[in-house]
């Protein structure tokens, strides 16, 4: 199966060096090339990528705007958002990722981890999380949790004992099999608990999996 790939960047450099790098590779190809948030929509909706490699800041219709279009569109829930960033550390990738983006990278990644992170989202079963995206999503949401005024987190009423358990150790980035291994259950039964807490929170993905657990207070980010 070919994982097709839509570039979304306002620097035409930076386009062509990750298209030679997506075309390099045998599962991959490029089906087009956005340089703003509503051009990047309209080829989502007409190329149906599996992948979008989508920058934050463009002018016009900024990434994140384009991210809520994209997930918000039910003809397009198989298209994965990967936000791709120069600004780390962004309050605008929480926003992204509690819109429905899969994950995020800062532009200095290197040309394996990319590749790795493409396939690892076009899969759907896990979100990226380094040290870095995990710091990033425990700081950003735990500040903003603390001091937005009006502020209501999620309930988590709806899931049972065992989902809360799996949701805290999803939140720390582990895989299905890891989780598995602590738990000392089947990747099986760790994918179904994982999936029917996504059904019962409204997530698209372990992505928004993880910014509600720290929304809801079930995990607490460090030092805050």
């Amino acid at each position: 199966m070919t994982i097709r790939v839509l570039l979304a960047d306002d620097q035409a450099l930076l386009r062509g060096a990750f298209r030679m790098l997506v075309e390099s590779e045998p599962d991959m190809e490029v089906v087009g090339e956005a340089c703003d948030g509503a051009q990047a929509v309209e080829l989502a909706r007409r190329e149906r990528a599996d992948v979008v490699l989508m920058d934050i800041r463009m002018p016009g219709t900024d990434g994140l705007a384009a991210t809520r279009a994209i997930c918000a569109d039910e003809g397009l829930a198989g298209v994965r958002v990967l936000i791709l960033t120069t600004f780390e550390v962004d309050e605008y990738v929480v926003e992204a990722l509690r819109a429905g983006a899969s994950g995020f990278l800062g532009k200095g990644v290197e040309p394996g981890d990319l590749l790795t992170a493409v396939r690892t989202v076009a899969a759907g079963d896990a979100l990226l999380s380094p040290a870095a995206t995990k710091g990033l999503i425990a700081h950003v949401v735990g500040r903003r949790a603390a001091s937005a005024t009006g502020f209501r987190p999620p309930s988590l009423e709806a899931l049972t004992a065992r989902e809360r358990e799996v949701l805290t150790v999803v939140a720390a980035g582990l895989s299905n099999d890891e989780i598995a291994a602590r738990l000392e259950v089947s990747p099986l039964t760790v994918k179904t608990h994982v999936n029917r807490a996504m059904a019962k929170l409204g997530a698209r993905d372990r992505a928004q999996l993880v910014v509600i657990a720290y929304e809801s207070g079930l995990v607490r980010p460090q030092g805050l």
